[in-house]
């Protein structure tokens, strides 16, 4: 079975537990970066996310934390997240070498080159010469 397309906040906020479980802002934090801005988590859709993995078993509980008074929760990449995030990246690989292809008009990786034209067998007729075959 093809696992769905992840969508852009989630993909960050896996690849952001990629290397180490973390807690919510540091999460936050993390996908920010490697996303160049372009995925500022808010946080109720952050802990959305992060609720909607756990549930999916792509992410778990790894340990609380007390900071300056407030409980931080961090998470982790489960073996299936880890899955699902590298099947997401071959996904996203092959779209890109797909476009790439097409912008560039180059065959696909392993096709076969475009045959050539079929030429004429025959005599050559000079530029202009009319006549019927």
């Amino acid at each position: 079975m093809a696992l769905k397309p992840l969508t852009e906040p989630v993909f960050f906020v896996l690849l952001a537990l990629h290397d180490a479980p973390r807690h919510g802002y540091g999460i936050k934090q993390e996908a920010a970066e490697l996303s160049d801005g372009r995925v500022d988590l808010r946080v109720g859709t952050l802990y959305g996310v992060l609720d909607r993995l756990t549930a999916d078993e792509l992410v778990e509980h790894d340990h609380d934390e007390v900071h300056q008074g407030r409980l931080r929760r961090y998470y982790r990449l489960t073996l299936e997240g880890r899955r699902a995030l590298e099947a997401e990246n071959a996904r996203m690989a092959a779209n890109v070498q797909a476009a790439e292809q097409r912008l560039t008009g180059s065959p696909a990786a392993g096709a076969a080159a475009a045959p050539a034209p079929p030429t004429s067998r025959g005599r050559a007729r000079p530029a202009g010469a009319g006549g019927t075959a």
